[in-house]
């Protein structure tokens, strides 16, 4: 007999050799119908793989991402038995699961796929699917995994044996088709209910441009039609929020290639929110005792040294230019050039914690296949900061940070969001982090004990902290339900001693500080990116670049409209006049393309009477005002930045 100890901490025996897929059963036969793999000791597992030593069991179903990544890879496998069936003589290479469904990457020969054949590959898989076929895994020797592609001719197979041992290999078969793959899977096939392949486009070899281009399928899946429904209209409605297709609509960036990939040119539409985000932030930090400065674009190799950073990010910094036998980097990030401002003045406990705050200017170089509009750019500007604390200040501080980013959530009605806490992997100190063991499970306890005591939701990854110390990578979600990293909030013992940074304690010594590293705005570049998709262009009055305009139903009241134009901008509100020899409804509609937050239509009546009549974008007629009242009202409106 082994013992399943579940995660309530109950324990339980079984026989030898039970599946994940049998507790399940033995729990409940609806608990068993939605489990569709299982963690084992911390591993992911088939729920049909039999257990041969006691085991902490996790039982997983769609609600859980390693179920849902398990579901897709398995849909992929389904994908490539009916490819087999429709392109016979097709070699496959990887068909991974992705943040959001899956693809696979094939090998057709001569032949082409293209969006007709997509139909008719989900047919097949529909026919497939209702087989119910089992996800059979088979542990098999490198010898003979090799004969069986051999005798297959297929060189993608090969070529991933090559890099595995015995032990470490197993196929998996389904119904006709079987693939090299490590899995897990998911039990059978009849548990893929409703599905849709995305797209074909083309994908080279190893992801290298000198190797072959294969063709890749993308698709997504769901265990039931309701859900692949409510995420086509998703979908549907992303496409219309692309921040790529709005950014251009409204004026609000342009890319030019003489100028260079990545590297974003804002047009006045978007500078304006620029300037107004910079307002926020620096309102916010103002009043949380943040001091501002500038530092150059530019820095010595030394400073770069100094910080570690060469040694670990130099593959994402532009090479370096050398005047005089110095080399000069861009700055990839500010850090270093604050710590320098530190050191400027000697410190005292008196001035801590010492908070600055810049919009400084990074420049990183991104691979070309990484660009994304506004996403992944090669220049960023960053609403960047640093504090510097004692180790006893360290918990409010942090605390503070977390609850600025709180107060930003509730400004853009960002509901749902969660704080990924990133830590260390003991494996690689000394390669990817910094070798102080110590320091590391101290500070991440630091961390995780301020985000218990705040209630603030988390959860922690293993492996993804930055090189100097842990970090917290805020995760946030847009009104439909997209994901989006907004920034970061980092946590530093290691430079403060590379840069020897100190303070005098009230007994007068020398102490080491801890730095935060934090971002709550992010970039300008990605936080207005996801600005465009969460408001649909539709910006709130206060971030809108224009936000009124003026309709004067005819010419003839084009002096009135003037009038009106003039007291606006006294009172610091952007507006303009459409001048144009159009009638008011073209006028109108398209005002409402350009989502302008209010529209003054002024005809005779308006006039003789001293009003405007207001109309609200997406809301339609408001009514008529007395110009004073609407310029009370809407002034207030963007005092205290209120969403539409």
């Amino acid at each position: 007999m082994i013992k399943i100890t579940l995660p309530d901490g109950s324990v339980k025996e079984f026989e030898k050799g039970t599946t994940s897929l049998q507790v399940a059963k033995s729990i409940s036969e609806g608990l068993a119908k939605k489990v569709l793999a299982a963690e084992i000791n911390g591993q992911v597992w088939d729920a049909t793989r039999s257990i041969n030593e006691d085991a902490h069991l996790k039982l997983l179903t769609w609600d859980d991402a390693q179920a849902k990544s398990t579901f897709w890879h398995s849909t992929a496998h389904l994908m490539a038995e009916a490819v087999e069936s429709l392109f016979p003589g097709v070699k496959f290479w990887v068909g991974p699961p992705i943040e959001k469904g899956f693809y696979y990457d094939m090998d057709l020969g001569d032949r082409k796929m293209t969006e007709d054949d997509l139909e008719k590959l989900e047919k097949k898989m529909s026919e497939l699917s209702k087989q119910n076929n089992a996800y059979i895994r088979k542990e098999i020797s490198k010898a003979d995994a090799v004969k069986y592609f051999t005798d297959k001719g297929d060189e993608y197979k090969l070529d991933l044996l090559g890099n595995l041992n015995d032990g470490e290999i197993t196929f998996y078969t389904q119904g006709e088709f079987t693939d090299l793959c490590r899995g897990p899977h998911i039990p059978s096939t009849g548990a893929i209910k409703a599905f849709k392949l995305t797209s074909v486009a083309g994908a080279y070899w190893k992801g290298d441009e000198k190797n072959k281009q294969l063709t890749r399928v993308y698709g997504v899946s769901f265990p039931a039609q309701k859900e692949l429904d409510e995420y086509l209209l998703m979908l549907e409605e992303a496409k219309k929020r692309d921040h790529r297709k709005l950014g251009k609509e409204l004026g609000i960036y342009t890319m030019n290639d003489d100028v260079g990939q990545g590297l974003i040119l804002w047009m006045p539409n978007g500078t304006v929110i620029i300037e107004e985000l910079e307002k926020l932030a620096k309102e916010t930090e103002y009043q949380a005792g943040y001091k501002r400065v500038v530092t150059p674009h530019i820095a010595k190799e030394n400073l770069y040294l100094t910080s570690g950073h060469l040694p670990y990010y130099a593959d994402s910094m532009y090479p370096p230019m050398e005047m005089d036998g110095t080399k000069y980097y861009l700055r990839a990030m500010n850090c270093p050039h604050h710590h320098k401002v530190f050191d400027a003045e000697q410190k005292s406990y008196k001035d801590m914690p010492y908070r600055i705050a810049e919009y400084g200017t990074c420049y990183r170089y991104e691979q070309s296949g990484e660009l994304f509009g506004l996403m992944r750019v090669r220049c960023l500007h960053m609403n960047d900061a640093h504090i510097y604390c004692s180790k006893e200040q360290f918990a409010q501080e942090f605390r503070a940070v977390n609850d600025m980013y709180l107060k930003y959530f509730k400004i853009f009605g960002i509901e749902k969001y969660v704080m990924r806490l990133s830590l260390h992997d003991p494996e690689k100190l000394g390669q990817k982090y910094v070798n102080e063991p110590e320091l590391w499970l101290e500070t991440e306890t630091l961390v995780r004990n301020v985000l218990i005591e705040s209630g603030i939701p988390f959860i922690e990854v293993k492996g993804e902290g930055a090189f100097y110390g842990p970090k917290i990578d805020v995760q946030i979600w847009s009104a439909i339900g997209r994901e989006f990293t907004l920034a970061t909030n980092q946590v530093d013992f290691a430079q403060p001693r590379s840069f020897n940074l100190t303070f005098t304690n009230k007994d007068n010594e020398p102490e080491i500080p801890l730095i935060i590293h934090r971002a709550p705005l992010g970039t300008h570049e990605r936080f207005i990116g996801f600005l465009l998709e969460h408001y649909a262009g539709k910006f709130p009055a206060w971030l809108a670049p224009l936000q009124v305009k003026i309709l004067p139903i005819s010419d003839k009241f084009m002096d009135y409209a003037n009038s009106i134009l003039q007291k606006l901008k006294n009172a610091d509100i952007r507006v303009e006049i459409d001048e144009r020899n159009e009638k008011i409804g073209k006028k109108i509609r398209d005002t409402e393309v350009m989502k302008v937050p209010y529209m003054l239509v002024v005809g005779e009546k308006e006039m003789n009477e001293n009003l405007v009549s207001v109309r609200r974008q997406g809301k339609g007629d408001v009514g008529a005002k007395n110009i004073e009242d609407f310029i009370s009202e809407i002034s207030s409106e963007i005092k205290e930045r209120r969403e539409a």
